[in-house]
């Protein structure tokens, strides 16, 4: 701790000489500057810069991570020269709640910010000392953007961050100093993210063929053995893949701006996704589809190696998104407030490895819901507290951007879906799931009801109940039935003619309008 304290004196002093100058400094600072400039721990103190560079809706399909049908030759490099990590999960399987929690190092289900797209509005305030990342930085010194504006050519189209950052809170003030990468060069030490939208559905997933040299081929993507063998669902997960492909050529212009600005030396290079892919079955469902993510960190060569890394490695130990708040505070020097959730899991003051990450989900829009799951290395638990609900609820905003959900809905009809296939559409879900990762990584076969599993299902059943408990869960109080109605109203009027639209569009027969 007296480490800590130390740094963060230095780097508060070094910021002021950076706006003041060094005599303007001394002055402002006392003896205090001066004892420090003497103190020989002082020159020892290196910085660095930390970048984030996040995927939205991306789940661990790289080069890197086995992918044969995916190429992405920049983030293969990068992993190449850093720590790929093969067993690191964000907390919510969704946008708006996975955010909330890696910004602040909280569980989003601590911090009220559970429930998708809300309190953004109303004014709703973070729990008393919960800050975001960039206010404990800034209060040491360090310089935060969100970078926007990343290429040297104002009007280029392509290489943009979307500066989103899309929290389940208000926030009052300016969460970053900047939105240039320009101004990232004067402003050192500086943690920046980067934020890159192509594999979320929209605009940039609908043209992200043409942004790849070898867009992927349908005939030959994998498929998970609950979708079906279908043209059109081989067609809606290769263009995934493209859009993993121009995510990866952003990673690379990132990359070589770094060099090419001589900060390469001097930065941490943070790459990982908000949660997983936009596919069924992942984005909004608390799976290894929805909530495993890819999480490659590089090392600058100019600042000492912490003894946990080693570059060009593979590291299977468990990682909660919310650990990367706390490790970036220890890394920049500042030491993460006692009440963090995170831990640190690299650089001064990393703990022991995680024995279990626990995960959440919510209402996604106007789909009431509320699964909790822990996972270890081998088995994942799920507790879902409705199970009188059916699997593929209703949700406008999936049915009209997910196709596969209405093709899948129309093969059920008609009675060409499998057993595994079939049981997205069953009219009400297992209370409690449990599935052996290793002998089942795509979590088909539930092992709850297994007599040789039961006493793995009461140790994570425990496990889970406890979690539960000593973090806080908000999600014990349900939303008010006015809220639900609220977004049913918003979702119906925004989503019904679209839906239909769509459908006419692929010649399908037009559904019943929607309830």
């Amino acid at each position: 701790m007296r480490v800590f304290i130390e740094n963060l004196c230095v780097r508060r002093i070094a910021a002021a000489i950076r706006r003041l100058g060094i005599l303007r400094a001394a002055r402002a600072c006392g003896g205090a500057l001066t004892l420090l400039l003497m103190s020989p721990s002082v020159a020892a103190v290196e910085t660095p810069n930390i970048i984030w560079i996040i995927g939205e809706d991306l789940g661990p399909e790289l080069g890197c991570y086995g992918h044969p049908e995916v190429r992405t030759p920049n983030l293969d490099r990068l992993a190449s020269d850093g720590v790929r990590y093969t067993r690191a999960f964000t907390v919510a399987p969704v946008c708006s709640a996975s955010r909330s929690a890696f910004v602040t190092g909280m569980y989003q289900t601590s911090i009220g910010a559970h429930n998708h797209r809300s309190h953004r509005d109303d004014g709703f305030q973070l729990p008393s000392g919960v800050r975001v990342i960039t206010d404990w930085l800034r209060d040491a010194g360090v310089y935060t953007a969100n970078v926007r504006q990343l290429s040297m050519d104002p009007k280029e189209p392509f290489f943009r961050g979307t500066g989103k950052t899309d929290w389940n809170f208000a926030y009052t003030g300016r969460p970053f100093d900047s939105d240039r990468w320009d101004d990232l060069k004067s402003h050192q030490p500086f943690y920046a993210q980067i934020n890159f939208s192509e594999t979320h559905r929209g605009s940039d997933w609908n043209r992200a063929h043409l942004d790849v040299a070898k867009p992927a081929d349908p005939a030959k993507v994998q498929l998970p053995p609950y979708y079906p063998d279908h043209p059109e669902v081989r067609a809606d997960w290769a263009q995934y893949l493209n859009a993993v492909m121009a995510l990866d050529k952003k990673v690379g212009y990132v990359l070589d701006r770094l060099e090419a600005d001589g900060l390469a030396d001097r930065t941490v290079v943070v790459f990982l996704g908000d949660h997983g892919r936009a596919m069924i079955r992942g984005k909004q469902w608390p799976y290894d589809s929805g909530l495993h993510i890819p999480l490659i960190i590089r090392w600058p060569k100019a600042i000492p190696v912490p003894s946990q890394f080693k570059p060009g490695t593979v590291n299977g130990q468990l990682i909660a998104s919310i650990d990367l708040a706390a490790t970036t505070l220890a890394i920049a020097g500042v030491p993460p407030p006692l009440t963090m959730q995170g831990r640190v899991f690299l650089g001064a003051g990393a703990g022991p490895e995680r024995k279990h990450v626990f995960g959440g989900r919510d209402r996604g829009d106007e789909t009431v819901d509320r699964i909790r799951t822990v996972r270890t290395k081998r088995y994942r638990y799920l507790k879902n507290f409705y199970p009188e609900q059916p699997f593929l609820q209703l949700n406008r905003y999936k049915e009209f951007s997910y196709p596969v959900i209405s093709l899948m809905r129309d093969l059920h009809a008609r009675g060409e879906l499998n057993a595994t296939q079939a049981r997205l559409l069953a009219p009400t879900r297992p209370a409690e799931e449990l599935y052996d990762l290793e002998a089942d990584p795509f979590e088909t076969n539930n092992l709850a009801d297994a007599a040789e599993n039961q006493e793995t299902l009461r140790t994570l059943r425990s496990v889970l109940e406890s979690w539960i408990v000593e973090s806080n869960d908000q999600g014990r109080v349900a939303e008010s039935a006015e809220i639900h109605e609220q977004w049913e109203a918003q979702m119906k009027a925004n989503y019904d003619e679209k839906i239909r639209d769509r459908d006419l569009r692929l010649h399908r027969v037009v559904p019943t309008p929607l309830p």
